[in-house]
């Protein structure tokens, strides 16, 4: 069954469970924000996330969408004095987009159908969980080692549904493939996917760091 919804898009993908901060100043989406508020019902206070393919996020034309994306949940909202609103939201249920249109309302508006979340294969998810939960922690030390980028890796769960929207939550990726692992249809698929791609973001990282430390060896620590 589907449903309109007020849309966001943005240059980023939000997943189920990821917490994104949002600073509001467009007007359009300050009067979301109050319309939000106004709802009795904590569980409506929610609009849908969407990724940008092609265009901006400000300005009055409209954008190319993905077809795939998350609901924004409100957790926390600050109104400013100017007008503006600071919001905390985090990610809640996936969606496809059917169609996009900005009738009644300043901002745009989905008609979307939720996507459930399954498990898929529910042998090839089990098989898949402990092969991911290592190569994320190996990309993780071995990502800390290049001295870029650390990100901090919490707990791995062994839910193959959760597991899989962490892994794509905190791989260090571009829009187009964390797009692909929130458009994935089932967990399965999605650690799939993430197992190939961590495998070679590990083999990748780890060349990195072996030309480094090379390198280091190299260098006469002598002054003269």
């Amino acid at each position: 069954m589907s449903t309109r919804l007020p849309l966001f898009p943005l240059g980023t993908v939000l997943l189920p469970g990821l917490v994104l901060p949002l600073e509001i100043f467009e007007e359009r989406y300050r009067t979301l924000v109050r319309e939000l508020l106004a709802q009795p019902d904590d569980h409506s206070r929610h609009f849908g996330v969407v990724a940008i393919r092609r265009g901006r996020e400000v300005g009055p034309a409209v954008p190319a969408l993905h077809q795939i994306g998350c609901t924004a949940v409100l957790r926390r909202v600050q109104e400013h004095p100017d007008g503006r609103f600071s919001l905390l939201t985090v990610g809640g249920r996936r969606f496809r987009i059917d169609e996009v249109d900005q009738r009644g309302a300043p901002y745009l508006l989905g008609q979307v159908e939720y996507l459930p979340d399954e498990v898929g294969d529910a042998q090839a998810a089990q098989e898949a969980i402990g092969p991911v939960q290592r190569l994320m922690r190996t990309y993780a030390e071995r990502l800390a080692a290049t001295g870029t980028v650390q990100i901090s890796l919490p707990d791995l769960p062994d839910d193959p549904i959760a597991l899989s929207y962490v892994v794509a939550a905190a791989a260090v990726t571009d829009l187009s493939e964390r797009q692909g692992l929130l458009a994935q249809a089932d967990a399965a698929q999605r650690l799939r996917a993430e197992r190939a791609l961590l495998h070679r973001e590990v083999g990748l990282l780890g060349r990195i760091t072996t030309i480094g430390s090379s390198e280091l060896r190299r260098v006469d620590p002598s002054p003269n």
